[in-house]
């Protein structure tokens, strides 16, 4: 423990400056090695879909007739296809006519340690078909989906297997779901009597139950075409409480069981999945998507819109007893590209958000195109999603959104795609390199909460923190040059995603170096003058960002060579990045993120909170479920 009489941290700061030049070794490893992923071909598809944009109507009275649109499917288009897209970019935000200058004052003059391995696992899935539509809810969903039942039965029976994520999160869900069949087969009742005018050897349309999670469980014996079965079936659906979400393993093992039936009977198969997380084995989604293919069995998805840029979300949780308790349960749900286009970090720690992509998961979106199913993208709000922009507008402007479609290729393909250029390389090195994740770099991880009251606590800690601060901001620094180095390339760029993806990074990484150099002189200054709590029931103090930064005193400038007038131009530069963002990319995730961030404030201090030690109790914790 530090003592009263040890001098403030600060002077720390010249012993981390000495330091430095013993980590010069340690370089920002260009290592592009992957790891393998399984390829197999895939067979065309068997019919082509007309892409355009449209929303689905929220009408919800019962069609009394079999009307349907010409062409077959008509679908939101909320991807792209499997090859390239053309560019699509304005003439006049175009960077080849005219890109300004902006010219970087570095921080401090400091050698940069980087991280010893560069893996590419971060993202999961597989997109490269059309996305599907964007519904307001489960009502206009199952109307939709009543019209392509109705489509395929004209042709032939169908089999309907529905696949029900059987997680806590879903129960509201899989009832709204319930409440809604009678609409569907109020609907298809018509297309039954015709069927049997017909005589064909089967009912027009069986329907199968199964719920998931970490195995499948039936709910019916054999398909039926029963409407009182099918709803008693989802009500007897039980919470998966394994915390595993194995969606394409499910698909696989209805494509394996149902297939060869189907078409025996010469029935098509047809498989419909309700699930709000990406799922814990995409490593299947190649496999899963050519048997599909053979089988000729569509997927439909009803689900929710990817993280932007993140494979991670919070559910709100709150205890039962006592209800004044919630927690934050991790759940998987991004990103929406092959591999994360964003940052994985927010200056301090991992991200923490629910920032929308406009896009579905990667993995669903794909298989859901692939095999000509639609994956519908679901509208309404969610009230227990976590972080600083968990009320971000789910819904962006379709018309701009067009051109930021996610390049929805195979993931090895899509690695190839991005490996021959230098500009999106590197920002891929730079997402790597700053990824505070296991199996990356954990020590990115800044401490904002929990902070000791007591004086030589608090000393304690931070200067634990500080040398962290210090290897985090030289990081930064690295990336902040390497994106600098590219800049010349952004001009060349021809897809909209990849330049907004260099424009935000830029501009985060600027705005971090000026928080993080916050952080070390709140440190400092919280060492030199300990305040006082102004909560009497405070137990701890946390890290907060306020609008107004902290002006170095003498002995901080003369330490670090930073004054006042340099930290004001660094914040000036990186607003300056942000604005170009906003301006730039408008109507997008890239622009609400970088609206959000401008505006939580650049200057750093301490805070006293009340923090409830029945959060840390094994004895509350144990009855958090798994979502």
């Amino acid at each position: 423990m530090l003592g009263k009489n040890v001098a403030p941290i600060l002077i720390s700061v010249v012993v981390h400056v000495a330091l430095l030049g013993a980590m010069a070794f340690y370089k920002l490893q260009l290592n592009n090695d992957q790891d393998a992923v399984a390829v197999e071909t895939v067979i065309a598809d068997d019919r082509s879909q007309q892409e355009f944009e449209q929303d689905l109507t929220t009408d919800m009275q019962v069609s009394e007739n079999l009307s349907v649109q010409s062409g077959g499917m008509v679908t939101t288009n909320l991807g792209s296809a499997a090859s390239q897209p053309v560019s699509q970019t304005k003439i006049e935000a175009s960077e080849a006519i005219q890109d300004p200058d902006i010219t970087v004052t570095s921080i401090a003059d400091i050698s940069i340690p980087g991280l010893g391995e560069l893996a590419v696992d971060l993202g999961e899935g597989e997109v490269s078909g059309e996305v599907g539509a964007r519904v307001e809810g489960y009502g206009a969903a199952m109307h939709r989906i009543t019209q392509e039942l109705i489509r395929m039965m004209k042709k032939e029976p169908v089999i309907a297997v529905w696949l029900f994520d059987a997680s806590n999160s879903l129960k509201d869900d899989r009832e709204e779901i319930r409440d809604n069949f009678d609409k569907i087969y109020a609907e298809l009742d018509i297309v039954k009597q015709q069927a049997t005018t017909r005589k064909m050897r089967h009912a027009a349309l069986e329907t199968m139950i199964i719920s998931y999670g970490d195995k499948i469980t039936p709910l019916l014996k054999n398909p039926t075409g029963e409407l009182k079965d099918i709803q008693k079936a989802i009500d007897n659906i039980k919470e998966d409480e394994s915390g595993k979400e194995n969606t394409f393993t499910s698909i696989s093992k209805v494509i394996d069981q149902y297939s060869s039936t189907a078409a025996r009977s010469k029935r098509k198969l047809v498989i419909i999945v309700l699930t709000d997380e990406t799922g814990d084995d995409e490593g299947m989604l190649e496999e899963v998507i050519a048997k599909s293919e053979r089988s000729r069995s569509p997927v439909y998805f009803l689900g929710r819109e990817a993280i932007f840029g993140y494979p991670h979300t919070q559910f709100r949780w709150r205890h039962p007893d006592p209800p004044h308790l919630h927690f934050w349960i991790r759940v998987d749900r991004g990103p929406e590209t092959a591999f994360p286009e964003c940052l994985q970090y927010d200056g301090f720690h991992r991200r923490w958000d629910s920032a929308s992509s406009g896009f579905g998961p990667y993995g669903q979106v794909r298989l859901a195109k692939k095999s000509g199913g639609i994956f519908f993208l679901l509208d309404s709000k969610e009230k227990n999603l976590s972080g600083r922009l968990s009320l971000s507008k789910r819904k962006f402007d379709d018309l701009a959104m067009k051109e930021y479609e996610p390049l929805l290729l195979a993931r090895r393909d899509y690695e190839a795609s991005r490996n021959k250029s230098d500009f999106r390389k590197t920002i891929w090195q730079v997402i790597v390199a700053l990824n505070p994740h296991a199996k990356y770099d954990t020590e990115l991880n800044l401490r904002r909460e929990h902070y000791p009251l007591g004086p030589e606590e608090f000393q304690e800690e931070a200067g634990k923190q500080f040398g962290k601060t210090v290897r985090a901001m030289n990081k930064i620094q690295e990336g902040i040059k390497r994106l600098e180095k590219i800049k010349p390339l952004r001009a060349k760029e021809r897809e909209p995603r990849w330049r907004a993806a260099y424009d935000l990074a830029y501009a985060q990484l600027l705005s971090y170096r000026v928080r993080q150099f916050q952080l070390l002189l709140a440190f400092d200054n919280h060492a030199k003058n300990p305040p006082k709590p102004k909560d009497p029931k405070a137990n701890e103090w946390n890290v907060r960002n306020i609008p107004k930064m902290l002006p170095p005193d003498e002995k901080q400038v003369k330490a670090t060579k930073i004054d006042m007038a340099e930290l004001e131009s660094q914040r000036k530069l990186a607003i300056q990045m942000y604005d170009k963002v906003i301006k730039e990319h408008p109507n997008s995730p890239w622009a609400e993120r970088a609206q959000a961030e401008k505006n939580w404030g650049f200057g750093i201090d301490f805070t006293d909170r009340f923090w409830n030690p029945k959060y840390a109790d094994a004895k509350y914790r144990q009855k958090v479920p798994k979502f």
